[in-house]
């Protein structure tokens, strides 16, 4: 299709949507979908019947469509969102055109930008498959971008000088304190920062980037560079120890307070008269009372699970969760059994095997769901834009697909051509008698790696990046289809009665749920007011439960994710909390 009738397209289902948002005419607004559309505006509504239902919802007196007063929408003509064609993957081959457009929000005074992909119905029109509306900034408080150099208030400060005064304001009288000084909480921090709200994180390592640093050595990111950083000399599976650099230089550059070796020492009190919370904070080696309005959860995603077997205090050998590998190289020439079959058994697995482990011998309790590192690229994690690209344009339009409607066509064959692209690999691993899954249950269908992802915080999966290789030619065993029954001083007992003898012993069997956390810190008091109660997985709307959202608790937030996802929800958590303070929220 040419360029020109793709503006054309584009241009006029625009105009039309304008005029219908504009005279708060829902039916008219409701008519730009197809019958079985989405519409995003991080509250993902699937059909005609429910995007009316949220339009027509009646908010201080008029329709949320009427209310909310969608003006001045302009197609975007120059950016790399412009209008292009688009295919998804599958049988179907659903074909269209995709763009983005610039609008205005009265109610509140904000500026948005929003992401539509259109195919034509049964009569040749024009309709709207995903609809994305995303709020960018309130009016007057916009995201500040600004870069300042050198002298500070008319050449009287330097740069150390007013990053010190801004430093002593934040500890003096947080608006916002951060639990958590990885990505999620630093991004949080600037995002707060550049809003003009005061945010002060703590983090209980001695240093920003620990919580990458201190993991086993050979840990690498599983999603390409470009991802997750627009740092364009970063080898495309970033390295853990490059990665806490880089974070630890994101603190510098974005000028983060954080208070380093810090933990909560004492439960926080929320006071609901005053709508603040007293926390007190074990800062070094004295303790600090402070006051904050909001409490920004960003603890990781959980401590290690650690399951307990009959006579495992009775191995002779060494024993350890996986979080805890750090030297492979003493176990050289050593037995290694390493129960579980996801990402980090198999990068432990392979680290075993570099370092000249005598045998290596994997333990797959439940199937996995495989996909090799390419695969990966050239379906989930291929750019759509040319290299160069800001990296906002590209979290804008990743984020623009429904979550829900992307598992939806993942389920009607999306799978199908992922398997397809692993054949080979996957019949390897069979052969060989390790256990594969496409389903999130039994029965509830095919589905990539979205899924799991999005479901199980990708627990249960494993993104090959060359120990699929090593499984298949042997370089590491598989054992699969018996549960472990006990430990003894020698290795493991399974209940069929076959033996493991092992010199050590990891447990790769991943994380405790994130509100196990939460309440360890929180209490139970304020952990059971969450709704839900449960952190990440789709919630009934398709979008991830409590994560960069009102958590049920006032002044209350909960973060999650990778750097792609907390570099985009960070905004939204930070424009929540400004429409907080200003009072409009």
């Amino acid at each position: 299709m040419a360029p020109e009738d793709l503006y054309a397209i584009s241009a006029n289902w625009i105009k039309s949507l304008e005029l219908a948002s504009s005279t708060g005419d829902v039916t008219s607004f409701v008519n730009h979908f197809h019958s079985d559309g989405w519409f995003r505006d991080l509250l993902t509504l699937s059909g005609s019947d429910q995007i009316r239902g949220f339009l027509s919802e009646v908010v201080d007196g008029k329709p949320r469509l009427e209310h909310s007063g969608l003006r001045d929408f302009k197609l975007e003509e120059h950016t790399v969102n412009a209008p292009s064609p688009f295919k998804l993957p599958g049988p179907q081959g659903i074909e269209g055109v995709q763009g983005a457009f610039a609008f205005a929000i009265t109610k509140p005074a904000a500026i948005g930008r929003g992401f539509f992909r259109l195919t034509q119905d049964a009569d040749g029109k024009w309709k709207a498959l995903t609809v994305f509306t995303n709020m960018q900034d309130l009016v007057g408080h916009e995201e500040s971008s600004a870069d300042q150099h050198g002298l500070y208030e008319c050449r009287k400060t330097t740069w150390e000088e007013n990053v010190e005064g801004k430093f002593r304001a934040i500890e003096a009288d947080p608006t916002v304190l951060i639990i958590g000084g990885g990505q999620c909480g630093l991004m949080s921090a600037a995002r707060l920062g550049r809003l003009g709200i005061r945010a002060l994180v703590i983090e209980k390592n001695s240093r920003v980037g620990d919580s990458w640093g201190q993991r086993y050595p050979n840990l690498t990111l599983h999603t390409p560079a470009y991802q997750n950083s627009s740092t364009t000399t970063f080898p495309n599976y970033i390295p853990k120890g490059k990665l806490a650099h880089f974070l630890d230089s994101y603190a510098v550059d974005q000028e983060l307070c954080i208070w380093l070796s810090s933990t909560i020492a004492s439960t926080p009190v929320y006071d609901s008269s005053s709508a603040r919370w007293t926390v007190e904070v074990q800062h070094g080696d004295k303790k600090v009372v402070l006051n904050p309005k909001h409490l920004v959860l960003a603890t990781g995603s959980g401590s290690p699970r650690i399951p307990t077997w009959n006579g495992m205090d009775e191995f002779q050998g060494a024993l350890y969760h996986s979080d805890f590998h750090k030297d492979a190289e003493q176990f050289r020439g050593k037995r290694v059994v390493v129960v579980g079959a996801g990402n980090a058994s198999g990068d432990i697995c392979q680290d075993f095997v570099a370092h000249g482990a005598a045998e290596v011998t994997m333990v797959q309790r439940s199937a996995t769901f495989v996909i090799s590192s390419s695969a990966a690229e050239q379906i989930q994690f291929k750019s759509p834009f040319p290299s160069g690209t800001p990296i906002e344009e590209l979290d804008f339009h990743n984020n623009s697909m429904p979550l829900a409607f992307l598992l939806q066509v993942t389920k009607s064959g999306g799978a199908q051509h992922l398997k397809m692209l692993d054949k080979e690999l996957h019949d390897g691993l069979c052969k060989v008698g390790f256990n594969l899954t496409w389903e999130l249950s039994p029965g509830s269908g095919e589905v990539g790696i979205a899924a799991f992802l999005f479901d199980r915080l990708a627990s249960g999966t494993m993104l090959d990046t060359g120990y699929g290789k090593l499984i298949v030619e042997g370089g590491v065993k598989v054992k699969q289809g018996q549960e472990i029954s006990h430990f003894d001083k020698d290795g493991i007992t399974f209940k069929d009665g076959s033996k493991l003898s092992a010199d050590v012993i990891v447990l790769a069997t991943g994380i405790e749920p994130f509100m196990k956390t939460t309440r360890a810190l929180l209490g139970n008091e304020i952990t059971d007011q969450l709704l839900p109660p449960a952190m990440w997985g789709l919630d009934p709307e398709g979008e991830l439960n409590q994560t960069y959202r009102p958590s049920g608790h006032p002044g209350l937030w909960l973060t999650m994710g990778g750097f792609a996802f907390s570099r985009f929800y960070s905004k939204h958590l930070g424009l929540q909390i400004l429409a907080k303070e200003l009072g409009i929220a």
